[in-house]
């Protein structure tokens, strides 16, 4: 059995041998249709992975407290009176299990130094929001507690604000303006690029909250209240604890709707995750669809191969060969067509998807899994479109292949 097994793949390969280029042009569907699904599924799990990692980055124990309900109806929502510094106060005071607490405001404003200007996000809040998000500090220092009382005009830089403004001179002590205020540069941020919305993190500047209720806004209200949970405790629980000393503090009935909403960084995690995946599975079945095209170019010039062989096959079976060892001889052929077009396309789907992951400035997660299900698709769509050209020569009647011209 072993013997006739391997005459059969020694025919297959001299039968590929001889006819080359159409060999290599019968694999190209397949090559075409591996690398594609790999190609798909290798990006897909990159931007997954930075979608993660970019949550995590932000902090995944994050909370994001808003007033309002959530943006339903097309992005629209209902609108509610904004915080007040002592609604983040009394989260910080009562709420067990809380690492941080961050009150923010923000509006975009006219940076300028010198002869130079940029268009930028202007956020008040306390050092807080450096603990909340995790953003450490590049050069100078934080706020002091002196100035966050008492609402000194001083400034941290995000990293994009300070290489337009500043360029490589050191901003520290600098002053610059914003609308027709001066603000003194005490520190610049680590830099953490773009989000996976395209979005610059670090194109805002960081002032105390009173400065810029006094100076800028002209009232005391809070935009969001950011909120870090230490570890070991119920992010749940504290989510819970919050909704409950929220509605108390902003005198909501039990038969009321509440009028804020609380963001769970995890619950956004898993909902672009979730996203993600769904479009990588999609572009990969899209892909498969190549896979099948090329194993109905292999069926397709299996058939041909077949009738310009009839002759041979008809001398085959005079001398003796069994249906079976025709079967064997052509199906064989079509599976090594079909494996070698699958290891093709493995090789240019590494490559490729290298390429792409770099290009597109996400993660090269390349997954084994669905190596070796797209290889072992592409057998099987040899195994299976071979089959029938297989058949055909096999049941063919000895006399008349031999009569064939």
């Amino acid at each position: 059995m072993l013997l006739m097994l391997w005459n059969s793949i020694l025919l297959a390969i001299r039968e590929i041998r001889r006819n080359l280029l159409r060999s290599s042009l019968t694999s190209l569907g397949i090559v075409i249709g591996v690398s594609a699904v790999i190609t798909m599924v290798t990006i897909g799990n990159g931007a997954t992975k930075k979608v993660k990692d970019e949550i995590e980055n932000l902090g995944a124990n994050m909370l994001i407290i808003r007033p309002g309900q959530r943006p339903r109806h097309f992005g629209v929502r209902e609108t509610a009176k904004p915080f007040k510094l002592r609604d983040a106060e009394a989260i910080k005071r009562e709420i067990s299990g809380i690492e941080a607490v961050a009150p923010t405001a923000a509006t975009v404003i006219q940076a300028i130094y010198g002869n130079k200007n940029w268009s930028t996000t202007v956020t008040g809040s306390t050092n807080g929001f450096l603990d909340v998000t995790d953003w450490k500090i590049e050069m100078g220092r934080r706020f002091l507690p002196s100035e966050l009382r008492s609402g000194v005009s001083v400034c941290i830089l995000g990293h994009t604000v300070y290489k337009k403004l500043f360029g490589d001179e050191d901003p520290i002590g600098k002053r610059i303006r914003l609308k027709r205020l001066s603000f003194k540069v005490i520190g610049v941020l680590k830099e953490k690029g773009q989000s996976s919305f395209g979005a610059d993190r670090d194109d805002f500047i960081l002032i105390p909250i009173k400065t810029f209720q006094r100076r800028i806004s002209g009232n005391t209200d809070v935009t969001n209240i950011y909120v870090s949970v230490k570890g070991g405790y119920s992010i749940d629980k504290v989510i819970q604890d919050i909704k409950l000393l929220m509605r108390e503090r902003r005198h909501i009935r039990p038969d009321e709707e509440d009028d804020f909403y609380i963001l769970d960084m995890r619950e956004i995690m898993r909902i672009l995750s979730s996203t993600t995946k769904v479009l990588t599975s999609f572009l990969g079945a899209i892909a498969t669809v190549s896979l099948v095209v090329g194993g109905i170019g292999i069926m397709n010039i299996m058939l041909v191969s077949v009738t310009e062989r009839t002759k041979e096959i008809g001398i085959r079976m005079a001398i003796g060969a069994l249906q079976r060892d025709v079967l064997l001889q052509f199906l064989i052929e079509a599976i090594i067509l079909s494996s070698f077009g699958g290891i093709i396309g493995i090789i240019l789907a590494t490559i490729v998807s290298i390429f792409l992951c770099e290009s597109l400035l996400v993660p090269f997660v390349l997954d084994v899994k669905i190596i070796i299900l797209a290889f072992g698709f592409s057998i099987a769509v040899g195994v299976i479109f071979g089959f029938f050209p297989a058949r055909k020569a096999a049941n063919m009647n000895p006399i008349d292949a031999l009569r064939h011209e």
